[in-house]
């Protein structure tokens, strides 16, 4: 199928583009390659897409790998973005674009009206118009806030984000509810839950904490590592998003916005977590201990079954594998010796 994948050059994004390319899809993707962090790691991430980042001209095709091709887009940019549309009529619209990063939010919340609203806006708009089979986009495991009810389960009320990074998602979830009823476009949301893994962001914590416990400087860990998050590894989360994008909507006239949890359903303490990186790493973590963030959560918990029940798949990766992949893939990328 023609698909059309925002955010390409993204953690999420680079993973699921190739995924798609292996099983045989046209993929076009788009990317603004901002500057939140360095370029240099998008670019190397576009690399494994075959785009030569020397090519690279704003608004202008270039071919990768067989049935890939990348245009550098924002997606606040509206009128490139429609006229994409109009060339390609894509089938498929997987939108994983989006200013990211909880602590981010709260010094620079502008960023994520930008992006997170406008932004995804634009492509709601641009849906509209051309009409693809079926739109995709990234929510977050954020817009349960606090929530104590565990597991976290999609008929829960979402209404008290904890942070502004979650109030864009889940005012992403409204616009496109809204959308799909007024404009007939059927609609699928997802609720990611603390996606790791090879390439992923550089300010994530498990990036960080491999970074520091390596180079011997100190982590931060908050609330003594009594915080719990679902750890979810990026393959899982691929083929999530893959199964969910070519999964049509069988009830179209009366279903047209669905939503649904990714996470492995099996929540873990941070502590925990860093404790397994010790072990894999060889290497014991210099911890420094600071009190609970602003905009930070308790506890992420995933409730799966009608993920399950759709796509007959549920993310099972276990935390240990994941991370050894990932830490033997840092080692890897950083030219790390093994005995360091």
């Amino acid at each position: 199928m023609k698909i059309l994948v925002t955010g390409a050059a993204g953690f999420i994004g680079m993973h699921t583009c190739y995924s798609l390319l292996k099983e045989g899809h046209v993929v076009y993707g788009i990317d603004s390659l901002n500057s939140y962090y360095d370029k240099s790691f998008k670019y190397d991430r576009l690399a494994n897409l075959g785009i030569d980042k020397n090519l690279l001209s704003y608004n202008t095709p270039i071919t990768g790998l067989e049935n890939f091709v990348f245009s550098e887009i924002d997606l606040l940019d509206s009128e490139s973005l429609l006229r994409l549309f109009s060339g390609q009529q894509f089938e498929i619209v997987i939108n994983l674009a989006a200013q990211a990063g909880v602590r981010f939010s709260i010094t620079n919340p502008k960023a994520y009206i930008d992006s997170n609203i406008y932004g995804f806006f634009n492509i709601l708009e641009a849906c509209r118009f051309f009409k693809p089979e079926h739109l995709v986009y990234a929510s977050s495991s954020s817009v349960y806030g606090n929530n104590t009810e565990v597991p976290f389960n999609t008929n829960q009320k979402t209404d008290s984000p904890v942070s502004f990074y979650a109030a864009t998602k889940k005012s992403n979830e409204l616009m496109a509810y809204t959308y799909s009823h007024l404009y007939q476009i059927p609609i699928t949301g997802l609720r990611f839950f603390t996606v790791y893994g090879p390439w992923g962001r550089p300010d994530m914590a498990y990036f960080t904490f491999t970074r520091n416990i390596l180079e011997g400087r100190p982590i931060q860990v908050y609330e003594k590592g009594e915080l719990w998050r679902d750890f979810t590894f990026i393959d899982d989360i691929v083929e999530g998003v893959k199964r969910v994008a070519l999964c049509f909507f069988p009830e179209i006239e009366t279903i047209k916005h669905r939503i649904f949890n990714i996470g492995n359903h099996n929540p873990v303490k941070v502590i925990q977590f860093v404790e397994i990186l010790e072990e894999l790493i060889g290497k014991r973590a210099i911890i420094d201990f600071f009190p609970m963030q602003a905009g930070d959560v308790y506890k992420t918990y995933a409730d799966v079954e009608a993920l399950s029940h759709l796509i007959n798949f549920k993310p099972d990766t276990d935390l240990r594998t994941g991370l050894s992949i990932f830490v033997n893939w840092y080692r890897e990328y950083y030219n790390i010796d093994n005995t360091v």
